[in-house]
């Protein structure tokens, strides 16, 4: 039986320090860090690495809810996983003990909440992009693709995969382009 601990920012300039020491301090004899998103379990190696090494027995601890997940759905599989190993999931700055009918009840109410705060953030963000666009300041990502480049090589008979190998780009890009004339 051992208590392992997962902290996790969002940025590289972040710093994981204050909630190493609250994981070392609860008992977590092994924390894994990790700089990504909450927003999805995708590319976080290092929580992978600690839901496949769970025992039965074991605590995968957090300082709170939101630094394992941001979304109700990542949350509730991340739990049966942990669950489903005959492990727990505890959270030093927060009452969760997925043993408990009110630790669960407790857990669920914090996803909801995490998962809210990342949509009221995208939808300021958006508004914000809005407000940018009609002030003319907001002009989005640069085009990395030339169309006119796409069209000569498509010219000189090469075909979608060659074109899109040379240029460094999608091939559903060139075709995206080449079916519509006025992307060209």
């Amino acid at each position: 039986m051992a208590t392992y601990g997962y902290a996790r920012v969002s940025t590289t300039d972040q710093d994981l320090e204050t909630q190493v020491e609250k994981l070392t301090g609860a008992g977590c004899t092994i924390v894994r860090e990790e700089k990504m998103s909450g927003t999805t379990r995708e590319g976080r190696a290092e929580l992978e690495t600690l839901l496949q090494f769970l025992r039965s027995g074991d605590v995968l601890m957090v300082t709170k809810v939101d630094r394992l997940a941001r979304s109700v759905g990542d949350l509730q599989e991340i739990v049966k996983i942990i669950k489903a190993k005959g492990a727990a999931l505890k959270a030093t700055d927060q009452p969760i003990d997925t043993g408990t009918a009110a630790g669960k009840c407790f857990l669920d109410m914090l996803g909801v909440f995490a998962e809210f705060e990342t949509n009221l953030r995208r939808e300021r963000q958006m508004e914000g992009i809005a407000k940018a666009k009609a002030r003319g300041v907001y002009e989005g990502r640069k085009p990395c693709i030339d169309p006119q480049e796409v069209r000569r090589l498509a010219g000189e008979g090469l075909g979608a995969t060659d074109i899109a190998r040379r240029l460094g780009i999608g091939r559903a890009s060139v075709y995206r382009l080449l079916e519509n004339p006025r992307n060209v």
